[in-house]
């Protein structure tokens, strides 16, 4: 299978969508209202610190990942490439397509200088934390979040 990595673009925004919400994780989630994902998808492609990347096979998006290059004073000053919203198209899953989507991102991380490639997962994905584990990645910190809809803070 040849696979072909490219920025998206606004033509791609439903497809991407659709990706990322196919999946119960996701779907569990609360919203605070309308998605404006169009407007998410401008601020992404101006910032030069982001890349939104699809992946394509025969001219079909099959996979998608958000890579952001975080500056910061740890890590000796290095930069680290933070890889988010990684998903592959349900027909296409178990292909070798999202080890071949994390090799790109980790070569594109080298490329641009950055110390550290990083993600999160959620702790219900299992499967997902045994593919990272078996690429090299360590599970190494506990994460937390704080969902800013909530008032008692």
């Amino acid at each position: 299978m040849s696979l072909h990595f490219r920025t998206a673009r606004r033509e791609d925004v439903p497809v991407i969508v659709a990706m990322i919400n196919d999946d119960p994780i996701t779907a569990a989630r609360p919203s605070s209202g309308e998605p404006d994902y169009y407007a998410a998808f401008e601020a992404v492609d101006a910032d030069p610190r982001n890349e939104l990347i699809v992946v394509e096979s025969d001219g079909e998006v099959v996979g998608t990942m958000q890579i952001t290059y975080i500056p910061g004073l740890s890590r000796r000053g290095g930069e680290r490439a933070q890889v988010e919203a990684v998903r592959v198209a349900v027909p296409h899953r178990n292909r070798g397509i999202g080890r071949e989507m994390m090799r790109w991102a980790v070569e594109r991380a080298r490329e641009r200088g950055c110390a550290l490639v990083q993600l999160t997962s959620d702790k219900a994905r299992t499967e997902a934390h045994r593919f990272y584990g078996s690429l090299g990645f360590a599970a190494s910190h506990v994460g937390f979040k704080l969902s800013l809809d909530r008032l008692d803070l």
